[in-house]
C-alpha cells in the first residue's frame, strides 16, 4: 500500500509552519516505506506528491474567524464530502481547492485524511505559538496510527 503524509505550510509564517513541524516528527518515527513530505500547498505539487497513493494523510493550518489556536479537526474522505470541509487555508488556492481539482482530474488518492490545526499567528517570523506547538504531539500520534492501520 502506498501511503503519503503531506505537511503543508510555510516555516517563515509562524504557526503556518505547524504542518511542516508535524511532517518532520512523522518522518522521524514512521516506517521507511511511508513517503513524508513538507509542502507549500501549491496544488500541482500536491497532486504530484500524492499521485498513486492509496492513502494520503494531509496536515494543514487553518485560520478561523474566532480561532481557538491549537484546535485539531479530522476529516476523512470516506465520511465527508469536500463541500463540508470548512477550512480557510493560509495558502493561496487552498488544500480543499486542490482536492477538488484532483477530483475533477481523477487524481485523488484512493482515500485521504485531513488534519487541520487552528492557528492565530501567521505573521512573518519563525517559531510556533505555544498553543500551536501543543498540537504537534497529538497530531503526530494520530497520523502514525493512521499510517499503521490503527
Amino acid at each position: 500500500m502506498t501511503i503519503v503524509v503531506l505537511g503543508l505550510g510555510q516555516d517563515f509564517r509562524r504557526d503556518d509552519g505547524i504542518g511542516h513541524a508535524i511532517a518532520r516528527e512523522v518522518a522521524a518515527r514512521a516506517a521507511p516505506a511511508i513517503r513524508v513530505h513538507a509542502a507549500d500547498g501549491e496544488p500541482t505539487r500536491l497532486l504530484d506528491a500524492w499521485d498513486g497513493a492509496e492513502l494520503a494523510v494531509l496536515i494543514d493550518s487553518v485560520v478561523c474567524d474566532c480561532p481557538r489556536a491549537g484546535t485539531v479537526r479530522r476529516y476523512d474522505s470516506t465520511a465527508v464530502t469536500l463541500s463540508s470541509v470548512r477550512a480557510t487555508s493560509t495558502h493561496g488556492l487552498g488544500l480543499v481547492a486542490a482536492l477538488e481539482l484532483a477530483a475533477l482530474l481523477d487524481r485523488l488518492p484512493r482515500r485521504w485524511v485531513l488534519y487541520t490545526v487552528e492557528v492565530a499567528d501567521v505573521g512573518f517570523g519563525c517559531g510556533l505559538s505555544p498553543a500551536a506547538a501543543r498540537a504537534i504531539e497529538p497530531v503526530v500520534s494520530a497520523v502514525l496510527a493512521e499510517v499503521s492501520g490503527g
